[in-house]
């Protein structure tokens, strides 16, 4: 088994920002040479999240939407009274900070809709967000 690892770098502008980065992760498994296994993005950030869904530009605002209604800003949480980005970090609880996609023919296994989203949480930042791939 062949581990190659690299880093894709995610800048951003706003508090609550999504970003498609399906093109990023392909050029890593492209470069990694590997044809045959699985392939992880890891968020360093604990106020960030990536995820899989659809690119369509309705249903990424609802999501951003929906994630600042169900965890909305300056609720009262605990953890304001050091950072107060406390929604922040409860979204990225929900959201979780990786996902694991097989790998076959040298291509990623996603669904013919699906992409994979950074989703900022507490921008702007620089992010660095690490993709693994495994296999042969």
């Amino acid at each position: 088994m062949v581990l190659k690892r690299d880093t894709v770098n995610v800048n951003t502008s706003q508090r609550v920002e999504i970003h498609d980065i399906t093109q990023d992760v392909e050029a890593v498994l492209k470069n990694s040479g590997i044809s045959e296994g699985l392939l992880n993005v890891y968020s360093h950030h604990s106020t960030s999240g990536v995820v899989i869904n659809e690119n369509e530009s309705g249903l990424v605002k609802d999501f951003q939407l929906a994630l600042q209604k169900l965890v909305p800003e300056g609720a009262g949480y605990q953890h304001d009274r050091i950072d107060n980005n406390a929604d922040s970090h409860i979204r990225g609880f929900l959201l979780g900070g990786s996902e694991t996609i097989p790998v076959e023919d040298g291509r990623l296994m996603l669904g013919t809709w699906q992409s994979i989203f950074f989703v900022e949480l507490d921008g702007p930042r620089q992010r660095k967000l690490t993709v693994t791939v495994m296999g042969e």
